[in-house]
């Protein structure tokens, strides 16, 4: 019988306590090293507290840590993250990354993936995951190879609105990513049970994040798409330093609520020096499904002036529609479920305009700009 996740917690400090600190010789538990630890079907995640003026020096000792844990019996993934609280002391210039890294730290992910775009929103209910699933399928359909990486560790949707259950193969130590109407796809909730809490803090679900990217067999692929949590947060700056996006799409209800949070995305990514594709402006209209009468419910045409005013191209409007609802619902995707919609064919322009800004490398790429 396999160990709960209490037992295999107590393993994992077990071995974490035969390794020893370097610089003190002490074991890491005596040392006050080991932080939180979360182990949940066999993925574990584990804080190593170290001194911030040593972080850099102790990734062998993180690289130790992750195989001691991968060892234990019961566990089929690992990624060990050093934290460390901020100093006072302001912090030293910035230097270039070296080739293969982008500035925060760390190699570049996801390098053999042709195109990777981020689906962002300032604020959570404006539909991008809808948005980012029928982006992916859209260019599933035009004959790419398309992975779709869903970034919300704390809500993630793409098992239902891909209609896919049941956790994913392990070969070896590599999660195989589930394959579902032509994707590649990885989220964590196809590695826990559908109604368990995500009950981390932010260094967990940075390992979490960064454990979909490293230890999944990503296959070559031309795009992955990727549905990033609302916001502007952790999962954000991740995604921009450490792996080579090609640019993010960012979506948008016409309100001035929504698109007050979707200014605030599109000047972080420009922060970042990630290029920002364009603006869709979702749920632009309502359709009644009987008499097909035409409502503005969220008033319309502010998103296509805001991206006016951004500087930044204006992708198309989505409207907002029982029948993307209730594909989506039912993990069928509206581009499969109704390819000869209307709402199907808007789907299509807009990702096919997207491949066409993205299958081309920017000038420069991207890096992290230090105010």
């Amino acid at each position: 019988m396999s160990e709960g996740p209490r037992g295999l917690e107590a393993a994992v400090r077990s071995a974490l306590a035969g390794l020893r600190d370097p610089a003190t010789g002490r074991d890491l538990a005596a040392a006050g090293m080991i932080g939180g630890i979360a182990a949940r079907d066999g993925m574990v995640q584990v804080e190593l507290a170290v001194p911030r003026d040593r972080a850099r020096g102790l990734e062998p000792l993180r690289a130790a840590a992750e195989a001691a844990v991968r060892g234990v019996p019961g566990v089929l993934s690992a990624t060990v993250v050093l934290t460390s609280h901020r100093d006072a002391q302001p912090a030293p210039p910035p230097r270039a990354p070296a080739a293969g890294q982008r500035a925060g730290g760390g190699p570049m992910l996801l390098r053999e993936v042709g195109a990777v775009i981020a689906v962002a929103s300032g604020k959570g209910g404006v539909g991008k995951s809808t948005t980012a699933v029928n982006l992916a399928c859209a260019l599933a359909q035009s004959g790419l190879r398309v992975g779709l990486l869903d970034a919300d560790v704390y809500g993630p949707s793409l098992p239902l609105m891909l209609g896919a259950a049941g956790k994913p193969d392990v070969v070896g130590d590599r999660i195989q990513p589930v394959r579902c109407w032509g994707l590649h796809a990885m989220s964590i909730g196809f590695l826990v049970d559908q109604e368990s809490p995500m009950v981390w803090r932010g260094p967990m679900v940075m390992g979490a994040l960064e454990q979909m990217m490293t230890q999944v067999a990503w296959p070559a692929l031309d795009v992955m798409v990727v549905d990033m949590p609302p916001g502007t947060g952790d999962a954000q700056l991740t995604m921009s330093q450490r792996v080579p996006l090609r640019g993010a799409v960012i979506v948008s209800t016409p309100q001035d609520v929504a698109l007050l949070d979707a200014r605030r995305g599109i000047r972080m990514f420009e922060k970042v020096n990630v290029p920002v594709l364009g603006l869709i402006e979702n749920m632009s209209f309502f359709c009644c499904p009987n008499c097909n009468h035409r409502s503005d419910i969220f008033g319309h045409g502010g998103a296509r002036a805001e991206a006016g005013r951004l500087g930044v191209e204006f992708l198309g409007e989505l409207p907002l529609k029982l029948a993307i609802r209730e594909a989506a619902d039912a993990g069928n995707p509206i581009v499969l479920a109704q390819p000869e919609s209307d709402e199907a064919a808007a789907y299509r322009r807009v990702a096919a305009r997207v491949w066409d800004k993205a299958k081309t490398p920017a000038a420069a790429g991207p890096r992290i700009t230090v105010e």
